[in-house]
């Protein structure tokens, strides 16, 4: 009993210890980090750079394990730069002369760029960040010395090329791993899962928005990599063109069946065509199908069709169309994937957008302008020495708080890493090097730290610690030839990032916050707006709105809390107001396509006016007159008929079971009395 008692402990200590235990590729990553910020140093001092160290710096900002996220940041972390030099050399040419108006001008800069910013995706929004904290590196450190701007804003720039240019190489010579394989990996997953939902949706019961909205989080979370991966292949614009695709149809998917279901429940008294087409669509998404999408999807069009020539009722007419939409969806999902994988062009090119609320960007572009302008009035008053150090710590600080997802969670890592940095920095410094010149000792002594920090950077939870750690060790290390020793100094500088990560968490915790109730009545107010475009005709394209309207509903369940039932009819209001778009855009769509057919002038107008007065039982009477006066037009223009009536008898449906909420939104919807006979 002992004995085994001593091998159970012993199992337990091994698999604790295998646990924090990095994984072989953790070690490969801190490796190439190591490396290239090594060698992006000796490069630097090869080149006589007196900005040297901002090479070393710039590959721990680069630092991204697969190959495609590091090319894809470095692009616009040059063109970031390159803009906020030219802008920082434009404001001390304007205000060399006038500090005060200078730090004004700053400000303004730095809050466009943080409002621009958070409307971007990716690394975009991080290259409309840097342009805005390059001119604080530019201008405002040599605000004392307007005349040496230029060349400081030269040596960063140089500097900036020879990190890009050193990681890229690493990573190329040390066989970083690509994007590709982990995204087509995990494409794959989510389009079966993505199927199994469909089908659960249309053999049991509908999973129900809290369902939907995880499978739409685990969608969305390869936007980024999807974008990415172009930078890794010659046709990497058809590879990136097919993933984005068939993010946009597992989005589509999930919606169409969860139509689908509800259609065929509304419609118990169903023909042989609703029932064909529901058999098609099960088949389809069976766990073994060997169906050929675009052979199925073929099929539902000729019933869809077929139902409009012969007249059948609009109950039917909808299940025929949400039927076809979910086989689309399962071709353009096979499709993307497909060309992921060959590199070629794919059916469609697709953007996929996500939503920002203007007063959420507004309320950060001003916080960071009022911390900025707050810190710059303190240290300017107390006439504290290295002020201008500290006012680009808290510019830098405070512009990258605004593109994580948790400001409040990345401003606890900033406080935790600062310290970190400052106390790794000062033990490298005059612990291990302690007046030494050598630059292969350099290269060891920060070989431990930068290790650490990359693990840290690959564990999501403490992925802000390793960033600051990393990126902030070599600025407070500050490598120069020959090494500088100034124990006054580093301490100053230390203890200036604190502070600078004292006020950012200050900052974001007590300037403008914004409480989950104000996150969501934002998210409410933008889905009202946008669903007023839509039902005026300016909603755009459908796919486009697909993806805003689902990026719109995971913030909305992120800021969503309360009890289960509050949670549940809060989440069903905003997935109705997304589905409600969704129709007014698409209906519109084919509203276009049926004005140039002279038979079909009335019925269209019907269905526009209907939409404008939110009026559900005219929506219902416009479906009906589209599919009478249809009837006899060519197949094209049946199928238009079906997706816009069927468009009207969804809208009609969800008008009729949300109208109460609508009209709380200030919406003027109008129910009949009787039940919606149509989803």
């Amino acid at each position: 009993m002992s004995d085994r008692a001593a091998v159970s402990r012993l199992d337990r200590a091994l698999d604790r210890i295998e646990a924090l235990v990095p994984a072989p590729a953790a070690w490969a990553f801190a490796l190439r980090i190591w490396l290239a910020m090594v060698l992006a140093l000796g490069m630097a001092f090869w080149l006589q750079l007196a900005s040297a160290s901002s090479a070393m710096v710039c590959v721990a900002i680069l630092a991204q394990p697969k190959r495609g996220q590091a090319r894809a940041k470095a692009t616009y972390r040059f063109l970031g730069t390159l803009v906020g030099a030219v802008v920082g050399l434009a404001l001390i040419g304007l205000f060399a002369q006038d500090r005060v108006l200078l730090l004004v001008s700053f400000t303004a800069w730095l809050s466009l760029c943080v409002y621009v910013g958070q409307f971007l995706q990716d690394t975009r929004s991080y290259g409309a960040m840097l342009s805005g904290y390059t001119v604080a590196i530019v201008a405002i450190a040599h605000i004392d010395a307007p005349q040496a701007t230029f060349e400081a804003a030269v040596d960063r720039v140089a500097a900036i090329a020879v990190g890009i240019l050193v990681v890229t190489l690493v990573n190329d010579a040390l066989g970083a791993p690509g994007i590709w394989r982990g995204l087509r990996r995990s494409l794959a997953d989510a389009h079966a899962e993505a199927r199994a939902f469909a089908r659960e949706a249309l053999t049991r019961a509908d999973p129900g928005p809290e369902r939907t909205a995880a499978l739409i989080r685990r969608v969305a979370a390869l936007r980024g990599d999807a974008v990415a991966v172009r930078e890794e292949f010659r046709d990497g614009d058809h590879r990136s063109a097919g993933a984005r695709s068939t993010i946009a149809a597992l989005y589509a998917m999930t919606a169409a069946a969860r139509a689908l279901a509800e259609a065929a429940r509304r419609c118990p008294d169903q023909g042989p065509r609703p029932r064909e087409a529901l058999g098609l669509c099960r088949g389809l998404l069976a766990p073994d199908s060997r169906e050929d999408s675009t052979l199925v999807a073929a099929d539902l069009h000729a019933l869809v069709e077929a139902g409009v020539a012969e007249g059948d009722d609009l109950g039917t007419i909808l299940v025929l169309q949400r039927a076809l939409d979910v086989a689309e969806a399962v071709v353009h999902a096979e499709d993307g994937l497909a060309s992921l994988e060959a590199g070629r062009r794919p059916l469609r090119t697709v953007s996929l957008p996500t939503h920002r609320d203007a007063p959420v960007a507004l309320r950060g572009a001003a916080r960071v302008a009022l911390a900025f302008g707050l810190t710059a009035l303190f240290f300017v008053a107390t006439g504290w020495p290295g002020t201008t150090f500290a006012l680009v710590q808290v510019a830098a600080m405070g512009a990258l708080s605004t593109t994580a997802p948790n400001p409040k969670a990345f401003a606890r890592g900033v406080l935790i890493g600062m310290p970190l940095a400052s106390a790794c920095a000062g033990f490298v410094l005059f612990g291990m090097l302690s007046g030494v010149q050598g630059f292969p000792l350099l290269a060891i002594a920060i070989a431990p730290v930068v290790a650490v920090a990359c693990f840290l950077c690959l564990n999501p939870a403490t992925f802000s610690v390793g960033f600051i750690l990393l990126v902030f060790f070599p600025v407070l290390l500050s490598p120069s030839n020959p090494q500088g020793y100034d124990p006054q100094g580093f301490l100053g500088n230390a203890f200036l990032v604190v502070v600078a990560a004292v006020i950012l968490s200050v900052a974001v915790r007590v300037i403008l916050p914004l409480t989950p109730a104000r996150h969501r009545a934002f998210a409410l107010d933008s889905a009202r707006r946008s669903l007023l475009d839509a039902l005026a005709g300016d909603g755009g394209d459908a796919t486009t709105r697909t993806s805003l309207n689902s990026d719109r509903l995971l913030q909305f369940a992120q800021w969503t809390s309360g009890s289960g039932a509050v949670r549940a009819m809060a989440m069903a209001h905003a997935f109705a107001l997304s589905r409600l778009e969704a129709a007014a855009a698409r209906a519109h769509g084919q509203f276009r396509v049926l004005d140039r057919i002279p038979a079909l002038e009335t019925p269209v107008a019907s269905g526009r006016r209907a939409f404008a007065a939110l009026d559900g039982p005219a929506m219902e009477r416009a479906g009906r007159a589209l599919v009478e006066a249809g009837r006899g037009g060519d197949a094209a223009t049946r199928g238009c008929i079906a997706r816009a009536a069927g468009d009207l008898a969804t809208a009609a449906a969800l008008v009729h079971d949300h109208g109460r909420f609508l009209r709380r939104l200030g919406l003027p919807a109008r129910t009949d009395a009787r039940r919606a006979d149509v989803p």
